[in-house]
């Protein structure tokens, strides 16, 4: 039975489409700037990067056991143009379908394994990954908004 691998399955692919749908529907030159400087300490590509960095890392940390932090080639000096963005969110797209080809079934969502914050079953860890970048993606969803209403 694959019933919670299929939903989460499923969740991270919308996860990756809508991220990819952001980046193309912000204007370059507004990717990086933070249009509500008081509230938001990052711009929509940098929430889109943390998110996609989010599920990079979980991924790497299940398929190789190196919980590497993307942070620093996730930046947006490094990756400061559509297509870079893009390439990098199927780059983490391709990380995690490998990271899904390891799961036989739901009983594998049971198993324990060595997480940053310690021991977590693979549940555990691959719902708390989905919830920080969905809200993270929520966030860039929230700036893209104000700056086409910005433009309107």
């Amino acid at each position: 039975m694959q019933d919670f691998i299929n939903i989460l399955e499923k969740q991270f692919d919308e996860l990756h489409k809508t991220s990819g749908e952001i980046i193309i529907k912000t204007p370059h030159e507004k990717l990086f700037r933070k249009p509500l400087e008081t509230y938001s300490a990052f711009s929509c590509g940098e929430f889109i990067l943390r998110s996609a960095g989010r599920v990079e890392q979980t991924f790497g940390g299940i398929t190789t056991r190196l919980w590497d932090d993307p942070f620093e080639w996730t930046l947006p000096e490094e990756l400061s143009t559509h297509a870079k963005i893009l390439e990098y969110l199927d780059e983490v797209e391709q990380t995690r379908l490998k990271g899904f080809a390891f799961f036989d079934g739901d009983d594998d969502l049971s198993k324990e394994i060595l997480s940053p914050d310690g021991t977590k079953t693979l549940f555990e860890i691959l719902l708390e990954t989905l919830i920080k970048a969905e809200n993270l993606r929520g966030r860039a969803t929230a700036i893209l908004q104000f700056i086409e209403n910005e433009q309107a």
